[in-house]
């Protein structure tokens, strides 16, 4: 099966309403923003993503969050997007903070289909109870609350599975899975 496409927009092609991104790159460093703008521009809404953040207000994933494209977002640094601030507390996003480590390992263990693991990141923090609330109402009640766990346990994690990685085109072996860590999109 070849897996070599000629554009971003090719790339992306399948992603419809709905899916759910891992999406690679650190801050703003190594982002697929090609694959990125190719969503944008496409039709895709009530996305999930998973990724280290959501960008800033206008680059990176910020684009599609102030466009009203994402839905969900499971990330391990909000960072300085004031868009994203904003529709989390006014119940527009739902958002799942996670340790930067258990987030990788939820991806990895949601790829090699492992059903849960448990790790002490997060023990005796409120990620032990839960988190954060995954998502507020417009009348900053919770709508969505803490998922709580017991006591001093280690923490327990569903892993996180994502069928469409945005991946740049030539950062995927012509005959292989795309790679675990997802490079730039900047033309070569």
């Amino acid at each position: 099966m070849e897996k070599v496409v000629p554009s971003a927009r090719d790339a992306v092609a399948d992603i419809t309403d709905g899916s759910t991104l891992a999406v690679g790159g650190f801050g703003l460093c190594g982002i697929p923003d090609a694959l990125i703008a190719a969503i944008g521009a496409g039709g895709a809404t009530n996305l999930e993503v998973f990724s280290n953040n959501c960008g800033v207000d206008d680059y990176g994933l910020g684009i599609l969050l102030s466009a009203g494209r994402i839905r969900r977002v499971t990330a391990s640094y909000v960072g300085e997007n004031q868009e994203f601030a904003r529709q989390y507390l006014a119940g527009e996003l739902e958002v799942e903070l996670t340790p930067q480590g258990t987030l990788a390992e939820r991806l990895r263990a949601g790829g090699a289909g492992i059903p849960a693991f448990f790790t002490p990141a997060g023990v005796g923090t409120p990620i032990s109870d839960g988190g954060l609330p995954w998502r507020y109402g417009s009348d900053g009640s919770v709508a969505c609350p803490l998922r709580g766990r017991p006591g001093n346990s280690p923490v327990g994690h569903m892993p996180s599975k994502s069928p469409s990685p945005p991946t740049s085109p030539w950062c995927t072996p012509r005959s292989g899975t795309p790679r675990e860590i997802w490079c730039s999109t900047r033309q070569r």
